[in-house]
């Protein structure tokens, strides 16, 4: 193996640098995007419970939130659970983005890795190709022997490049779907959250934009007047 990076010249040593990048990358990430961990199953029924016994208090709503991400979602709309649904709902949506730029974390330079390898591969190339030019110009074409060192550097390289881009893009496509599956979910959960909030609490103050359908009923304005 030292033989082939040594014959693959410079450009071998970043691609090494980048192939463990990646590795690391994409163990972080699998760990971290597990779905236990992001989206815990059991989290958002002891939520509920919590809502309909009317048992929240703030040292519960900061153990969600040092909980998981779909806790930070959910704790970010439980702090605002007494203020109109509009708001509570800004609130949910601004960790959520915070959440998920949280999960995005070192994607980008996955993706840079899968895109920079088969270039640096075709520096090598282009390198290799030039001692073989070299080679040739010093001893002619009829020394195969001048020549190999250059041409197995532009093979070498150029194979290289591809091992490390290839996986690189796969994983950065696979876990850029479990990001969006998360996400999604979490959602999900968030919504069940402010449909339990709005079952369970009668005293909430109701949204200029929540009035406007109302005062269209005849029954309402007769009402209010």
């Amino acid at each position: 193996m030292f033989e082939i990076v040594k014959a693959g010249g410079i450009v071998m040593l970043p691609l090494i640098l980048c192939s463990i990048v990646a590795v690391a990358i994409t163990l972080e990430r699998l760990w971290t995007l597990s779905g236990r961990r992001v989206v815990p199953e059991e989290l958002t029924d002891k939520v509920w419970r919590w809502v309909e016994n009317r048992s929240l208090s703030d040292k519960q709503i900061q153990a969600l939130q040092q909980h998981s991400p779909l806790g930070r979602v959910l704790a970010a709309g439980l702090s605002n659970r007494h203020r109109d649904r509009v708001l509570m709902m800004e609130a949910i949506d601004d960790a959520g983005r915070h959440v998920a730029h949280d999960l995005e974390r070192y994607l980008g330079a996955l993706s840079t890795i899968a895109a920079i390898s088969p270039l640096l591969g075709l520096l090598g190339t282009v390198t290799g190709m030039m001692r073989t030019f070299k080679a040739i110009t010093v001893a002619g074409v009829g020394n195969p022997s001048a020549m190999a060192g250059g041409i197995a550097e532009a093979l070498i390289t150029t194979a290289a490049g591809l091992i490390v881009a290839i996986p690189a893009l796969v994983a950065f496509r696979y876990l850029r779907a479990r990001v969006d599956g998360h996400v999604i979910e979490m959602e999900k959960e968030a919504l069940k959250l402010v449909q339990a909030i709005d079952h369970a609490t009668a005293t909430r103050p109701v949204a200029a934009g929540e009035l406007e359908p109302a005062l269209e009923d005849d029954d309402v304005r007769a009402a209010i007047a």
